[in-house]
């Protein structure tokens, strides 16, 4: 479990006694998100926990046996037993547009609350959060001043109990919001637990924020049950920035999004200046999120005007400068990797995941058919530490460090894992992607390598069914923001006259030309000399377009000890270790 991992992971560096630290199940949820209000304590290779703000509590040791957990704050009740609607609190929302009949619908309650920020008791507005039939949080927000309390720790969609299956369900960003559309007919309506997102960089989410994102998760039936999904977050830039984050998760070709006339913030807003029904009306004239299709050009000007300004830039780095100059890892793209056996391909690749995870808190899914998943994620702990996992020329990590490396792999790595002996088609492997992305907000996924997917239509050459699954993935990639690498083997090659194997290209991989046409950006590894140097090119043959990148060459050195990789000619502080000695003998070369 990701949080025991976590809760593992600080008490090894804090040490035996007793302490407090941020708790990771509520604090991203909150406003103050740097509070500790988790007490640990760490006796005899014990660590008890609780929470005092979201009650979490359980036990663990360090050798991660689990030892008990009690209901965390979703599955209990909320501590007070609010009152029926107060004269005082339904004139505040008839002020504001709503009926009693839609409060008393959506169970809105009142009572005396003491706000901190106002000092004292006072009558309130209350909003229970309720799931599964059961109350188990509340929102707080004072009628006389703008001050706002919890009772408890809201974590899932508000109204998400009253929601119809079947239906479209509309997304808000506050409590208010849900009302108001309520209150202009609409029945299938939820707002987020905890507004927008605090951090936004460049009109985008910030991945630190990715944990306020568990509510989707709770409520991917009845997501996955609903015919469309109505986002409208407000006209700010942090409302913008969820909505796309939420478009992402859930699919963008499943999104519509509502505007709001100009003038109004957000959708209480237009019902109280214009009325029910232009409110209404915005959801009539929603408009299908922007994946694929004919649009006005003065739907682009916004785009155009901020490139006009900034450039387009480049995307993620991969760590390595000489290869940032010809190749950046963009959301939304595909790149087709390639190499001759052994060659490194796969290990690139999982130390550029492993690079931006650590500098840009990126998170992963992982299909790797050649992999088993621990000895994947012992080579990936080995990249981040760069040290070595097993016993060998240089000392290996530490038990602390495999349990910092473990926190660390926990908490930005997913593995689809094919254990039954079956082969996976390209849907189920999409199908799985898209809980990945929804569930863990991944930004980057990796399927390794294209040979052990399941060719499930016979009826089409190899080269149809290629170009099908090629674009299937593209699509995919597109509709969910995420960039994903597909490892690809290349045909068998001949040397060349000075005895050498070429590098492969795009055209050189087995089954059709679609794997160079069909690729946002191509990528080979290759290893000109693997005998006697650890020196590896990096190719880039194709960049679909200029700003990302460029075609070129660019060398980085494969660390054998640590499995990791460095800028060529870098000083990584292992001795040298002859290839042919730890790597493969000569017979094993793969050509």
């Amino acid at each position: 479990m990701q949080y025991d991992t976590l809760i593992r992971g600080s008490a090894l560096r804090l040490g035996n006694g007793q302490h407090k630290i941020v708790c990771p199940i509520c604090s991203p949820n909150r406003k103050k998100k740097r509070e500790r209000t988790l007490s640990l304590k760490v006796e005899g290779g014990v660590i008890a926990y609780n929470c005092w703000h979201c009650q979490e509590s359980g036990a663990v040791n360090v050798e991660e046996k689990f030892i008990y957990k009690r209901e965390s704050a979703m599955a209990s009740v909320a501590k007070k037993n609010w009152q029926e609607l107060s004269s005082e609190t339904i004139q505040w929302l008839n002020k504001r547009g709503i009926s009693e009949e839609t409060a008393k619908k959506a169970n809105i309650k009142s009572g005396k609350h003491y706000i901190s920020s106002i000092g004292s008791e006072t009558e309130c507005v209350v909003f229970p959060y309720i799931l599964e039939g059961k109350q188990y949080a509340a929102k707080i927000r004072s009628l006389s001043d703008k001050g706002f309390s919890c009772d408890g720790a809201p974590a899932s969609f508000f109204n998400v109990d009253t929601v119809e299956l079947n239906d479209d369900l509309i997304i808000c960003e506050g409590e208010m919001d849900a009302l108001s559309f309520m209150e202009a007919g609409y029945t299938s309506v939820v707002s987020v637990p905890n507004g927008a997102v605090m951090k936004v960089v460049d009109g985008r989410l910030d991945p630190q924020e990715d944990t306020k994102f568990r509510f989707l998760w709770e409520a991917k039936k009845k997501i996955d049950r609903a015919d469309r999904i109505i986002i409208a977050t407000d006209n700010d830039g942090a409302g913008q920035a969820m909505a796309e984050e939420i478009a992402r998760r859930i699919g963008k070709d499943r999104c519509w999004k509502v505007e709001f006339p100009e003038g109004c913030k957000d959708a209480n807003d237009v019902l109280v200046k214009k009325g029910k029904r232009w409110l209404s009306d915005t959801v009539k004239n929603c408009k299908a999120w922007p994946v694929a299709g004919l649009y006005d050009a003065e739907h682009f000007y916004e785009q155009l005007d901020e490139i006009y300004e900034k450039g387009m830039g480049r995307g993620a780095p991969t760590g390595y400068m000489g290869v940032d100059e010809l190749y950046s890892v963009v959301e939304g793209q595909m790149t087709v990797v390639t190499g001759h056996p052994s060659s490194g391909k796969s290990e690139f690749v999982d130390q550029i995941m492993v690079n931006l995870a650590e500098s840009h808190d990126w998170k992963f899914a992982i299909c790797s058919f050649e992999n088993e998943p621990r000895l994947h994620i012992a080579k990936l702990i080995s990249k981040y530490l760069k040290k070595p996992f097993f016993d060998g020329v240089t000392p290996r990590l530490s038990r602390e460090e495999l349990e910092h490396g473990k926190g660390f792999i926990q908490e930005h790595f997913t593995f689809l894992y094919q254990n039954d002996g079956s082969m996976a088609t390209i849907d189920d492997i999409i199908t799985r992607l898209k809980v990945a992305v929804m569930r863990h907000g991944v930004r980057g996924a990796v399927i390794d390598p294209y040979n052990y997917i399941d060719r499930d239509n016979r009826d089409i050459s190899e080269t149809d069914w290629i170009s099908d699954m090629l674009t299937k993935l593209r699509v995919f990639a597109q509709s969910h923001g995420i960039h994903l690498w597909f490892v690809a083997h290349p045909t068998k090659m001949m040397r060349g006259t000075d005895g050498k194997v070429p590098p492969p290209k795009g055209y050189d991989i087995s089954g059709s030309a679609a794997w160079f046409a069909k690729a946002d950006c191509g990528m080979t590894v290759h290893r000109p000399d693997p005998i006697n140097s650890n020196l590896s090119e990096v190719h880039i043959w194709k960049c679909r377009f200029s700003w990302v990148g460029k075609q070129g060459v660019a060398d980085v050195y494969y660390n054998v000890p640590s499995a990791s990789y460095s800028e060529a000619g870098a000083d990584d502080g292992f001795p040298e270790v002859p290839v042919i000695e730890t790597r493969y003998n000569k017979s094993e070369v793969p050509f």
